[in-house]
């Protein structure tokens, strides 16, 4: 059987359980993307960024109670921006969603932030409403693909399709190859990709943000990343690290954010292997990764009752992080 026929793209609203919105400010360069998750989700986390800026990630961590995320944020604003749960706590609140205290329904949302400060306007950030605005975003466009899918299959099935990618949501201030700062750095976004292996659903969200180069692992080809002083090619951001050495000051103005999101049951502590797994994705697209300079986080969320295969389930999410990361940057 050929591989075309193994692995098939879909859209990402084929993942039941599953919305998507964004909200951002377009002159300030940055935004909010918000994965909500209509029935919980068991989720796992890996980090391998020295500089994450992050929100309640411990939810994710196999040592901690078992309960049901009700939403994965990402947005931009580094630390300032982990304000854009407060919205999305809200949305939820005011539709009875959240773990149940017995005081109160308390929604558990998980959030990681790039830093997009240098890119707009480093003095507006996502807030809480910024992140309501992204649910409601999402509200928006689940409704509109159920109209799509009453007037048709085909219409449907098109309207699942553009889910909408690049400068938009936490992508919105994103950018690579920032060895040198702004001035010769690319512009990035956020990207998706998603697919099925016989009845299991995978997808991959990206906000792409990082101080290194981004290749295609299936040609070698740079595709984006830190340009040449005359800004008519590309600079090695590795060679060019190895020449400057100890005298560069990184900073932590980077990071590649991201989710996996599956309709495969596994437990917190096997999504948190899948995480680890398609962190792969990153050392194959970005180099150098992981630094002391990125705050690299993955997030992995299992939405559905579907058996499979942990190491195939973690091998296939490397392979569709691989893709959202190159369409974050295309």
């Amino acid at each position: 059987m050929e591989k075309e026929s193994i692995v098939r793209e879909i859209g990402l609203m084929e993942i039941e359980g599953l919305r998507i919105g964004n909200a951002q400010d377009e002159k300030a360069m940055t935004g909010v993307t918000v994965l909500l998750f209509d029935r919980g989700a068991r989720v796992g986390v890996d980090i391998s960024g020295g500089g994450p800026a992050s929100r309640e990630t411990p939810l994710a961590l196999p040592v901690t109670a078992d309960n049901l995320v009700n939403a994965i944020v990402l947005s931009g604003g580094s630390a300032f921006g982990l304000a854009a749960s407060d919205g999305v706590m809200r949305y939820l609140e005011e539709r009875g969603i959240g773990y149940e205290t017995g005081f109160a329904k308390v929604p558990l949302v998980c959030q990681s932030c790039i830093y997009d400060l240098g890119c707009g306007r480093a003095d507006v950030r996502p807030d809480s409403a910024m992140g309501y605005a992204a649910c409601a975003d999402a509200e928006m466009c689940a409704e509109r693909a159920e109209r799509k899918d009453a007037q048709g299959a085909a219409e449907g099935l098109a309207d699942r399709y553009t889910v909408r990618m690049g400068r938009v949501g936490a992508g919105t201030g994103a950018t690579v190859g920032k060895l040198y700062g702004m001035a010769r750095s690319m512009r990035s976004g956020l990207g998706i990709y998603a697919v099925s292996v016989g009845r299991l659903k995978m997808a991959a969200v990206a906000v792409v943000n990082a101080v290194g180069d981004i290749f295609d692992p299936k040609t070698g080809e740079k595709v984006a990343g830190l340009r040449s002083e005359d800004g008519l090619g590309f600079a090695d951001t590795c060679m060019e690290l190895y020449t400057i050495g100890q005298k560069k000051d990184l900073m932590s103005s980077n990071t590649t954010i991201g989710a996996i999101v599956t309709n495969g049951r596994f437990s917190k502590a096997e999504m948190t292997k899948i995480a680890s797994m398609a962190r792969n994705a990153y050392a194959r697209c970005i180099n150098p990764v992981g630094t002391m300079a990125d705050g690299d986080t993955i997030y992995a969320a299992s939405l559905g009752e579907e058996e499979a295969d942990l190491n195939m389930a973690g091998t296939l999410a490397a392979q569709v992080m691989e893709e959202a990361i190159l369409r974050a940057v295309r």
